[in-house]
């Protein structure tokens, strides 16, 4: 048998096709692929067994010469159902664990995540806003308190333009006057405050102070006018400066005052019998120092000496007496300071004033005891009292002796001293 021819590309009839290696080119199923040529034998049964290829009836075909070489042609594996993939329970997680004492996170609740929403800002708590509203309420309390007071005042036409008045001088000047007055004065109060007979309606002036408070600050002058001090009553004549208020009230006594010192009045505050009492019971008492034993039935005052507590009608008692101190109505003047500064001050005190249960009482007092001039107001009484805590220098008149008069036995001031006195204060 003769050898098969060879093929264009040079090799011999060799029906498998293979790579420029040399090596047999197999199809998806490890067949050789056998060569695409018009002129090719096709290869015989045994060579395509030798290289795996299985024995088909076309393979006869082919070799007969029946029909020309086709391409392979390959089988497609028939679709399969897809598969349910096997049940497999739910992996659970295992929870990490926790620190000791550590609380579990809180449980997540079920279904849509809830709309996110912006985190409330905590309010930051300011001091100066509560510092702020609490001066607002006080700056209400003491203005309403200041306004009920003010409309609660007793009021008096006390002082008054006349012809030849003297003009303004430096300072203001207040003209305070403590009367003795019993009008309204109840049988129980009379009786506690030693005052006598009730029935008497005459007012004569106990206490005559003038206060000098300068303009540009600087501490005020106390300076006290005794009682029976011999001066010209515009109208009477000569005679005792308290007899001016009996006479003409308190314009009559503004002009008597303002022509002896040379000074013009510009406030008028007056206390009544009882209110010295009064105000000394709303602020708890006050502490005054007499220099000895004071026994004085006529003023219901019986003391021992040093500094004490003393009551209203105890202050009060103290305050009166004249005729158990061998200057009498000299040794009484100082005493009226005393007592004046000393209620001043407790008034004035944090104590006093941030105790309800003193300020109210003590406002009432106030109000019931006060007589000032119609043009006065509680704003000059507060700037009066500011001075007075400060401290106050205390001066009474010179004088310059005694005299028995048709007037009685008078007070005769020292001309040149007094003149120098306020002189200083004008």
């Amino acid at each position: 048998m003769s050898p098969t021819p060879p093929d264009n590309d040079g090799r011999s009839g060799d029906p498998v096709a293979r790579d420029r290696h040399g090596r047999p080119i197999l199809d998806r199923y490890g067949r050789p692929v056998p060569r695409r040529s018009s002129g090719a034998v096709p290869p015989p049964q045994d060579a395509t067994r030798a290289y795996g290829g299985e024995h088909r009836p076309e393979s006869r075909h082919r070799a007969a010469g029946q029909h020309q070489a086709q391409p392979p042609q390959y089988r497609r594996q028939p679709e399969q159902p897809p598969q349910a993939a096997p049940y497999q329970p739910p992996r659970q997680e295992r929870e990490p664990q926790r620190p000791y004492g550590q609380q579990p996170p809180p449980e997540q609740p079920s279904g849509p995540p809830p709309r996110s929403r912006r985190p409330r800002k905590r309010r930051r708590i300011r001091p100066l806003r509560i510092i702020g509203a609490l001066l607002l309420v006080i700056v209400l309390v003491a203005g309403g308190t200041a306004w009920w007071v003010d409309s609660n005042l007793n009021r008096v036409d006390a002082l008054t333009n006349y012809e030849g008045r003297i003009g303004n001088t430096s300072g203001t000047n207040w003209l305070l006057v403590g009367s003795d007055s019993r009008a309204g004065m109840s049988e129980e109060d009379g009786e506690r405050y030693a005052a006598g007979d009730l029935s008497d309606g005459g007012a004569r002036t106990d206490t005559i102070i003038v206060v000098h408070v300068p303009s540009f600050g600087g501490k005020p002058t106390m300076v006290s006018i005794p009682r029976d001090s011999y001066v010209s009553i515009p109208g009477y004549g000569e005679g005792k400066i308290n007899s001016a208020f009996s006479f003409g009230g308190p314009q009559l006594l503004q002009q008597t005052v303002e022509g002896a010192t040379g000074m013009r009045m510009d406030h008028y505050m007056e206390i009544g019998f009882g209110g010295f009492g009064k105000i000394v019971d709303a602020v708890g008492g006050v502490e005054l120092c007499p220099a000895d034993a004071i026994d004085d039935p006529m003023a219901g005052l019986n003391v021992e000496a040093g500094c004490q507590e003393m009551d209203g009608p105890t202050a009060l008692g103290y305050v009166r007496t004249r005729y158990t101190s061998a200057n009498g109505d000299l040794d009484r003047v100082e005493r009226q300071r005393e007592f004046l500064n000393a209620v001043v001050s407790k008034v004035g005190s944090f104590g006093t004033l941030a105790n309800p249960f003193r300020a109210l009482p003590l406002i009432n007092a106030f109000s019931d005891a006060l007589t000032v001039d119609e043009s006065d107001h509680v704003w000059h009484l507060a700037r009066l009292a500011l001075g007075m805590i400060r401290g106050a220098d205390q001066q009474t008149v010179p004088v310059g002796g005694f005299a028995d008069t048709d007037a009685g036995s008078v007070v005769l001031w020292d001309d040149g001293a007094a003149e120098e006195l306020f002189s200083d204060l004008r």
